[in-house]
């Protein structure tokens, strides 16, 4: 790198704009992060409301040596800015007629499957055993930049290929492992955290389910926003400027040169490089001039395949609630036809799965002394159905609050809520989430690893793509590895020593 310090401009706080902040201000940068929102964090951000601490989105932290690693790679340790807690109950999922309790100890996990489901436990240990050997052969593959086809007809990613299982989705993948039904679902459910179904979801990500079992489920003391927040401190502790309330209104471009951007103040700021953290398609939709972009063209976005979205219902309430596990997942009684209202005919039911999160009965930190925090998170269709959330919003909201009263220890859940905020996805599109998608770009085979996003933008140069919307995907994990590999990119190009 020359003398004078390349300036790096990263557009969204999120963690993969974060991640690639603090791992080039640590390399010497000069890195500027312009976040619309006041706060860090994105779709990883906090809520703070009369004394709770709400997570907005992400509330499962997987493979958490992938974040020590972004830490470790900007001189740092991850333990000194969070307190983590392992959940050796890693979730409950509930179905109409039993609840089904997921451990990451084998032995517990096995008890757990011959209780249920007597005579399939020795499928837990084929699985383990198999998908480990898969788990270790496909994760440098999804580590790696595809700039080009090149890059993906290499010969190590050729050898990799076939631990790709395709032809087949994950829920009938599983078939291999598991003959009853509610018991492939407890290993297929994992699909939400990418915003797909099960029964079309490639079978790849089974990988989900095995990373859970192989290296457990932690929570972030105060939330995972705490992560966002940590990331951020790191920025600014190696010399980097986050600039809050800054919103992008436009990619500023010398031909098909990224150069810097336009604010919405009006403000033009040059750099070096660019870095896009903000939800692709909006991005590829609202921050380019018209006509500039051909291969993301607004047409050919609008035809790409999308997660769903999700309604979501942050409680703060009076009391406290011990026999409420800290992540229990409801199925729908007909699961297989809520999935479908989800995708494939755009509807919302009153039977449906939801996702409820009582983070207190681990972190006290998160509610007042006596209180309890309650997230809840429903998948619904994206914004492509057209329903007017507005109208629908609050029947919707109490159709929910009835199941919970109906599924879980809290009861009479009205009486004792102090307070409340909603979520719908007319609200996720509106904060810069194309159709309210909150998991970006469906993960389906023709819209992963080269045929996503390219983390070099393949139709503008000197830009760099990170978040769930480019490679690898969505999902913490992998968001954390779109921005090391942006940062490596940016590094590489300028010779900078990575460590």
């Amino acid at each position: 790198m020359s003398d004078a310090r390349k300036k790096i401009l990263i557009i969204g706080a999120g963690p993969g704009g974060l991640t690639t902040g603090m791992i080039l201000a640590s390399r010497g940068f000069d890195v500027h992060i312009f976040e619309k929102e006041k706060i860090v964090g994105g779709r990883n951000a906090e809520i703070v409301q009369d004394g709770f601490t709400f997570d907005v989105g992400p509330t499962f932290l997987m493979l958490k040596d992938m974040l020590d690693d972004v830490f470790a790679r900007s001189g740092e340790s991850s333990e000194d800015y969070m307190r983590f807690t392992r959940l050796n109950h890693m979730y409950q999922l509930a179905y109409e007629d039993f609840n089904f309790d997921v451990y990451d100890d084998a032995v517990r996990m096995k008890a757990e499957i011959k209780k249920h489901f007597p005579g399939e436990e020795a499928g837990f240990d084929r699985f383990m055993a198999r998908e480990s050997v898969r788990f270790e052969k496909i994760k440098p593959f999804l580590a790696r930049n595809y700039t080009s086809v090149r890059d993906f007809l290499d010969l190590n990613v050729i050898k990799t290929l076939p631990q790709i299982p395709l032809g087949k989705s994950l829920f009938e993948y599983l078939g291999n492992y598991f003959k009853a039904e509610k018991l492939r679902l407890a290993f297929t459910f994992q699909a939400k955290y990418i915003g797909m179904s099960p029964f079309a979801c490639p079978a790849f990500f089974v990988i989900l389910s095995y990373i859970e079992h192989a290296f457990g489920i932690y929570h972030v003391e105060g939330g995972l926003s705490k992560i966002s927040k940590a990331m951020a401190a790191v920025v600014e502790k190696k010399g980097g400027t986050i600039h809050l309330n800054s919103p992008v209104s436009q990619v500023l471009l010398e031909g098909k040169k990224a150069v810097g951007v336009t604010l919405k103040n009006g403000e033009k700021v040059y750099a070096d490089e660019v870095v896009l953290n903000a939800d692709f398609a909006h991005a590829a939709t609202h921050l380019f001039p018209e006509g500039v972009l051909k291969k993301y063209s607004p047409e050919k976005i609008a035809k790409k395949g999308y997660s769903c979205s999700t309604f979501m219902i942050y409680l703060g309430i009076r009391g406290e609630y011990p026999d409420m596990k800290h992540h229990t997942i409801m199925f729908a009684k007909e699961y297989r036809k809520n999935v479908e209202r989800i995708f494939k005919t755009l509807e919302v039911s009153e039977d449906f799965s939801f996702y409820v999160r009582n983070a207190s009965v681990t972190d006290k930190t998160v509610a007042p002394e006596g209180m309890t925090n309650i997230y809840i998170l429903v998948p619904v269709p994206n914004n492509a159905s057209n329903i007017d959330w507005n109208k629908e919003k609050e029947t919707f909201k109490n159709i929910v609050l009835n199941e919970v009263e109906k599924r879980t220890p809290i009861k009479n859940i009205r009486e004792h809520i102090v307070t409340e905020k909603i979520i719908t996805p007319l609200d996720w599109e509106a904060s810069g989430v194309y159709r309210g998608a909150v998991f970006s770009m469906a993960h389906s085979l023709d819209q992963m690893l080269m045929f996503r996003p390219h983390n070099k933008f393949e139709e503008i140069d000197q830009m760099y793509l990170v978040g769930g919307g480019t490679h690898p995907g969505s999902g913490l994990p992998t968001i954390y590895q779109s921005g090391m590999i942006a940062a490596d990119l940016i590094s590489e190009k300028y010779d900078q020593k990575k460590d």
